[in-house]
């Protein structure tokens, strides 16, 4: 394993994933989010089928910090219960991953 992750969330508006991603970047939580606009998800909420437009965040980030990274967005997130799931990134371009640890600050 490299240390390193990617979270995903899902948000309901681009102003909500454009917040919530550039709290991630300036709290020095992620290296990077990218937004991938306008996604179409079908999911069952309180005994029901819905479809909705939502923006995927991919958050850049340490897995160390992933506590701090579901604590922020659950804080800036507007969803009762947000989608925030992470995947270990077990290999990568070292140069890439060097970046996101200088990127991104080390849990104490």
């Amino acid at each position: 394993m490299s240390g390193h992750a990617v979270v995903f969330c899902t948000a309901g508006s681009q102003d909500e994933a454009s917040k919530i991603a550039g709290a991630l970047v300036e709290r020095r939580l992620a290296a990077c989010v990218s937004v991938v606009p306008e996604i179409n998800s079908t999911y069952r909420w309180e005994g029901a089928v819905h479809t909705e437009t939502e923006w995927l965040l991919i958050v850049k980030t340490r897995s160390d910090q992933f506590e701090e990274v579901r604590a922020a967005i659950r804080e800036l997130h507007s969803y009762d219960l947000p989608e925030i799931v992470m995947l270990d990134i077990t290999d990568g371009d070292p140069d890439y991953l060097a970046w996101i640890d200088a990127s991104v600050r080390h849990a104490h």
